[in-house]
Order: structure tokens, then C-alpha cells, then sequence
């Protein structure tokens, strides 16, 4: 019966799906391990107002980008920053922050992506150095690539902004994003110890905001394509990086799930509302009346065809919930409203205690 239970899940079910559940997939081969864990991922908001939540603010993290630091931009309400992520299956143990730099002593730490994975990285940073606020510590920027150091455990977390995963030249004064090449961030991130990804927020961009002027594939170049396409054959390209160059044994490769936005009040059926400014509560329950995020197939598509072990950080259904969590007006761009980043303390806090649980037991 067991055996017939679990033949039915991977027969109707996706990745996503199972993942989604709270199941880990370790890709193995033509072979995929379910491992029945902790249900981290699924669960519900939780008004928490005890201490010691926040882990920190903006007056004792000195990291805290302004365009994140909501609290000191103006932004009157606190209450975003009070809920917890609470799994139903489990407890997930508060963030150690100790705990994790004894774990990783001696060991680099990189955060690979866009905006989102910087905002994620300076929440992690903020985190660690609230564990550890006598420690001394040593920032370093150089190019796209922040180095923060914690002397004591010679411990060094790191982001290395690359917001497509692939490469992005100059060519003619021309920003090329070359679909198909990885070369310029993958000797970054080369035998680091563990690293974990992300992509999504700026393929997305159009006009002024956009980073690059072609896109080429091959010998093809393009103004522009269909810009789901390009979000697949830019993680396919990474894909192939991870199946030929990562080796398991020294690196563990984590995948942070497609963090959404709130720009249309539509998706969680607010008719009295444009989008996230003005939110301060997060969408009540456990379901998302916009439904699923249409990146979370592919992202399960391409994680699919992964030979080597890599882990899915399943954060988009419960950052969906979260529509509180932008910082709306109070970003750095006054008038401005940003409904795709977070403020700081608050929703990356909680993607990474769940990073850190991952960790500790990966």
C-alpha cells in the first residue's frame, strides 16, 4: 500500500508539487530520492509580538540598504515586521545565528543573483551580525561582487549580483544578454561552499529599467523575445553549469524560489486596492487567490534535469501571502511605489531561517 501511495505521487504529481508539500527532491542521476521531511515550507503567518523578533533594526544593523529600510523612510506601521512564518507539520527552530557560523567555520557562503537575492543576502547579514554584534567584522565591494566577512570563524557570506545567471557583455556599446553563456560568473563561483541562486525580478524589466539591449542565443539575436522563454534557457544554461562544473562533495547548491510581487491588487481579489501601497496585513489563510506563480513550473522543469544534489528554497506561496511586506512608498525612490522588493527587518528574515534549517541539515 505504501508503495502503491507513493507510486500515485510521482505519477500525477509535478516537482513543484511534492516540493511544495514540503518534500525535499534530491536529484541524483536518472534517479530522484523523496526524502518525507519536516514541512517547512507549508504553513501560515503567525502575529508574533514577542521578543526576540525582530532580530535586529535598522539602527543596529549598520548593512541595511536605505531602498529596504522602510521603518526609517517613514513607513508609520510595525506590524509587518511582527509576523512569523509557523510550518503546520513542525517548529521550525529559531535562527542561531552562532550556530551557523560554527558550522560553516572556515567556509564561504554566496548569494548568486538579482536585487531580491541582495535584499535576501543583506537580511542574512543583518541576522548574523545581531547573533554576533561584538564580533569584528570586514565588508568588502569589488565590482558586482560584496564580501562579508566574521573574522573570529573565518567565515565570509558573500553576493555576487548577477541578475540573469548568464552572462550579459558589451559589445559595440551594445549590453548583449547571451542566453547561452555562463563563463564570466561561473569562475566566481567556482568551488565556493555553499551557494544559493536566484532569478527572476529583473527579466522582467522593460525601458530604462532594463539591463541589457539584445538578447542572443547562438548565432540569433534578438530585441527582444517572449520573456518566460528566456527565463528558461537562462536556468537551463545554469542547469548545465551545476551538471558539469559543481562538485557535490564540496559545494552545496541551494535554489531560492521565485519571489513574487504584488503590483496587481487582482491576484489576491482586493478590489479596493491597486496594488501593495497602503497593505499592512498579510492575505489571510493559506491559499493564494491569484494561484500559482507561472515561473514555479519552470523553475520545477529545469530543476528536474539536474544530475547533481540541489535544493529548493520553496519560498513563493508563502511570500504570495505577504503583500504587507514591500516597501510600497517607502523605498528610496520617493513617490516611487515597490511592490517587488522587502522591507528590512521582515519577509527575507524569514527565508532565511528557513535557508538556515536547510543548512544545518543538509
Amino acid at each position: 500500500m505504501a508503495f502503491t501511495a507513493i507510486m500515485f505521487l510521482l505519477g500525477t504529481a509535478t516537482t513543484a508539487g511534492l516540493l511544495g508539500l514540503g518534500h525535499y527532491f534530491t536529484h541524483m542521476g536518472k534517479h530522484k530520492k523523496l526524502e518525507v521531511e519536516c514541512d517547512i515550507f507549508h504553513g501560515r503567518w503567525e502575529y508574533d509580538d514577542a521578543d526576540p523578533y525582530p532580530l535586529y533594526s535598522p539602527h543596529t544593523c549598520p548593512f541595511i540598504s536605505n531602498q529596504f529600510d522602510c521603518q526609517s523612510n517613514g513607513r508609520p506601521d510595525q506590524d509587518y515586521i511582527k509576523y512569523r512564518w509557523k510550518p503546520y507539520s513542525c517548529t521550525l527552530p529559531p535562527f542561531n545565528g552562532k550556530r551557523l557560523l560554527q558550522r560553516f567555520e572556515g567556509k564561504r557562503i554566496m548569494f548568486v543573483g538579482d536585487s531580491v537575492g541582495y535584499n535576501q543576502w543583506l537580511s542574512l547579514v543583518c541576522m548574523l551580525h545581531s547573533a554576533v554584534p561584538k564580533a569584528k567584522y570586514l565588508l568588502e565591494t569589488k565590482g558586482g561582487l560584496s564580501t562579508l566577512t566574521f573574522p573570529a570563524h573565518n567565515v565570509s557570506v558573500m553576493f555576487s549580483r548577477n541578475d540573469f545567471l548568464v552572462d550579459i557583455v558589451d559589445d559595440k556599446n551594445e549590453r548583449i544578454l547571451k542566453l547561452d553563456s555562463i563563463r564570466n560568473g561561473g569562475q566566481i563561483w567556482k568551488d565556493v561552499d555553499v551557494l544559493v541562486f536566484n532569478t527572476w525580478n529583473e527579466g522582467l524589466q522593460t525601458g530604462k529599467k532594463q539591463s541589457w539591449d539584445f538578447i542572443e542565443e547562438g548565432n540569433a539575436r534578438h530585441k527582444d523575445i517572449d520573456r518566460l522563454a528566456a527565463f528558461e534557457k537562462a536556468l537551463n544554461t545554469w542547469a548545465k553549469w551545476v551538471n558539469s562544473t559543481v562538485d557535490p562533495k564540496k559545494t552545496k547548491i541551494l535554489f531560492q524560489g521565485v519571489s513574487p510581487d504584488h503590483a496587481n491588487s487582482r491576484d489576491w481579489a482586493d478590489p479596493n486596492a491597486k496594488n501593495c501601497k497602503g497593505q499592512t496585513r498579510p492575505v489571510a489563510g493559506h491559499n493564494y487567490p491569484g494561484g500559482r506563480h507561472r515561473g514555479e513550473a519552470i523553475l520545477d522543469k529545469v530543476l528536474g534535469r539536474i544530475s547533481k544534489s540541489v535544493r529548493l528554497l520553496n519560498v513563493t506561496a508563502l511570500s504570495q501571502l505577504r503583500k504587507d511586506g514591500h516597501p510600497s512608498s517607502y523605498g528610496s525612490s520617493k513617490g516611487a511605489v515597490d511592490c517587488t522588493h522587502w522591507c528590512l527587518p521582515g519577509v527575507p528574515d524569514a527565508w532565511n531561517e528557513l535557508l538556515s534549517a536547510t543548512l544545518l541539515r543538509y
